[in-house]
């Protein structure tokens, strides 16, 4: 069977819009396929714009997993944006992929990757405009099956009547072994219909499916039980996790955009998972044990990728690239090799505390120093000791001193607002902080032209962390803690003017913590503010706090419960969370533990260098800490030029573990 394109009835609605060449496909490294040369076919989608989505590694590297299967392919589509979504509604044309704008209902999977809960109105408008019912119950066998993927899918109950499946953890070998059933259960004549394929997903490991698990609720609003309705899926559903990360050495064709994206390089995942234990960071629990990749193994896939893109800037990406148990030779033998060259590397993420100046200096050898990003993430000592982020003003200021002192004018400090047993005395250490850079960085550089950028963005608790019981702190809050902190930073103008403020107010954070917390009740919140207009949630001028509290107070008043409920509520030991029965690997009992060792101000240290201290992860997921040093070095290629050292751009931004971007775009 061959699926018609899309394409001569969307080209004449493409002059209507803005940034139409955000939907015409033909990417170099873009591949194509014909239909009927394949059993099983994907339509993958990164729920927000291309320009956000197209950088994804995650969705990168499952569309080169599943095209270099010769039983498979896999197409892109993203979330379209409202100007053409109402064209596209006019005219009858369907959500598309952009390889071949082939309908995205005709595929027999449509994987989303959620790397924030805020793109949950966006997988419900795709759903409307591909004519894909929104409801799983309400599918058949000629829809395609809905697969939610990435961080938010450790939680996906909110939008649990939305997909018809949830792959918790690594999706490299997973969709594979979901492409295995598929095609087995259409080769074997489709018996027992969606239902009978549906069961089969639930028994692959990682896979959970949620219309075979009910729940029920207490009087008092909380989750009375979960239970299977069907005895041939696991009562747990466990993670998948890819050990050895040389093996899987993608994306090797990086996709190169043809419109400005988010991220214009190259990337290189140098290690997975995270033990440092930040207790806010959710990416870092849930992507345990660290498996680092081995010098030769990144050398390689930096000159695959540098062939394949002619991209000029290298990112050594992971949770805390500093802490690479090789990051010094590796970063030492990159720049040596592209000696001569206008290959400029950069380690997007890592600490204060792994920073040092000579791994900076191999990163900017003849380059120029644009700035610094570091990352305390809490304002005082004592709120770092509670969110386990173990550096002392001293070590940051020393830190930030030299950095001055070696060429560097910038630097920009991020925290957080409104983490747990925080005071306004503890956000206000945040401008005592940055006013000491400031007059210490005069002092080593000798010059009053530095800046010090000072970027907040509110806390919200994450399933699978020691602050999952947390409450949240409300909007109010929030507002007045970066109204007090501004106050601090400008009361004296000769420090105060070299010291940039970034922020956003606190109702985002507040919508984020009833997503990501959400039990399967707040779907019909998400339903409610879609149907009122609402998507691309992620977005500033998209983005309406109060027809999400509307939805909230209307959809939620008939069970009891309300958005303060989901948000600013303390849980209890033992209370039933909405994700429970989906494990990660970390026992709950020491999460609590945790939670209680942060509230006593008691910091825990790295596993990577001490003895275990029983998280669960290892023995539960039959997993082990993967580092070195492994004593390899990389080979010298032939060199790819000569004269002058390296034209390397410094873009060497610190941040710690789980600092990610402001939840909402300010563009």
């Amino acid at each position: 069977m061959t699926v018609e394109s899309l394409y001569p009835r969307l080209e004449p609605l493409l002059a209507q819009v803005q940034k139409p060449i955000q939907y015409v496909g033909g990417e170099l490294n873009a591949q194509t396929k014909p239909w009927e040369d394949v059993a099983v076919h994907w339509a993958l989608m990164y729920p927000d714009a291309y320009e956000v989505g197209l950088p994804n590694q995650g969705l990168m590297i499952l569309y080169e997993v599943l095209n270099e299967r010769a039983d498979a392919l896999a197409e892109r589509t993203y979330a379209v944006w409202p100007d053409l979504a109402a064209l596209m509604r006019e005219h009858g044309v369907g959500q598309f992929t952009l390889e071949n704008h082939r309908p995205v209902r005709a595929f027999d999977f449509l994987g989303v990757s959620f790397a924030t809960e805020l793109g949950y109105t966006n997988l419900l408008e795709a759903l409307d405009l591909a004519g894909v019912p929104l409801h799983a119950v309400d599918r058949d066998e000629t829809h395609p099956v809905v697969v939610a993927g990435g961080h938010a899918a450790f939680n996906p109950e909110p939008v649990a009547d939305f997909v018809d499946c949830a792959v918790l953890g690594d999706g490299e070998q997973v969709v594979g072994d979901m492409t295995d059933v598929h095609s087995a259960w259409t080769a074997a004549g489709r018996p027992g219909g969606r239902a009978e394929l549906l069961a089969r997903l639930a028994r692959v490991e990682g896979v959970y499916v949620p219309q075979f698990y009910a729940v029920a609720y207490a009087p008092d609003g909380t989750i009375a039980s979960l239970d299977r309705t069907r005895d041939d899926v696991p009562a747990t559903i466990t993670k998948r996790t890819v050990m050895d990360l040389d093996e899987w050495p993608y994306p090797k064709q990086p996709l190169v955009p043809l419109a400005e994206s988010v991220h214009e390089r190259m990337s290189v995942e140098i290690f997975r998972g995270c033990t440092r234990g930040c207790r806010f960071c959710q990416a870092g629990m849930i992507t345990r044990p660290v498996r680092e990749r081995t010098i030769t193994g990144i050398g390689s896939m930096v000159d695959t990728g540098l062939k394949a893109t002619g991209y000029q800037e290298v990112g050594l990406l992971s949770l805390s690239s500093a802490d690479h148990s090789e990051i010094g030779q590796l970063a030492k033998e990159l720049a040596d090799r592209y000696e001569g060259t206008n290959t400029g590397l950069s380690l997007p993420s890592t600490r204060v505390d792994a920073f040092n100046v000579t791994l900076a200096n191999e990163l900017s050898r003849n380059g120029r120093r644009s700035g610094l990003t570091f990352a305390p993430e809490g304002g005082s000592e004592r709120i770092r000791r509670v969110i386990n982020k173990t550096v002392s003003k001293d070590d940051l200021v020393r830190t930030v001193t030299t950095a001055y002192a070696n060429g560097w004018r910038q630097v920009k400090l991020y925290f957080m607002c409104g983490l747990p047993t925080e005071t306004d005395e503890d956000v206000l250490e945040i401008a005592e902080l940055a006013v000491e850079v400031i007059r210490a960085g005069r002092e080593a550089s000798g010059s009053k032209d530095i800046r010090c950028t000072v970027s907040i963005g509110g806390f919200v608790p994450k399933p699978h962390t020691p602050f999952q019981w947390a409450a949240q702190a409300s909007a109010e809050t929030i507002d007045h803690r970066l109204r007090v902190l501004r106050e601090a930073i400008n009361a004296d103008r000769r420090i105060g003017r070299s010291i940039g403020i970034r922020y956003h107010d606190g109702k985002p954070g507040v919508v984020e913590g009833l997503l990501s917390r959400g039990d399967r009740r707040v779907g019909r919140v998400i339903e409610r503010v879609w149907r009122d207009g609402g998507h691309f949630d992620g977005w500033s001028e998209h983005f309406s706090y109060d027809r999400w509290v509307t939805a909230a107070a209307e959809e939620l008043a008939p069970f009891g419960v309300d958005l303060d409920w989901y948000t600013v509520r303390e849980r209890g030991e033992h209370e039933v969370l909405p994700w429970d029965h989906l494990e990660s690997g970390l026992d709950k009992e020491w999460l609590w533990d945790d939670w209680q060792e942060a509230l006593n101000e008691d910091e825990v240290a790295d596993c990577r260098w001490t003895p275990c201290y029983d998280c669960g992860v290892c023995p539960t997921m039959g997993t082990e800490i993967q580092i070195g040093p492994t004593g390899r070095s990389l080979i010298p290629l032939t060199p790819v030029g000569a004269g002058p050292r390296p034209q390397v751009r410094a873009q060497v931004d610190v941040d710690v573990e789980g600092a990610v971007p402001d939840p909402v775009h300010t563009h």
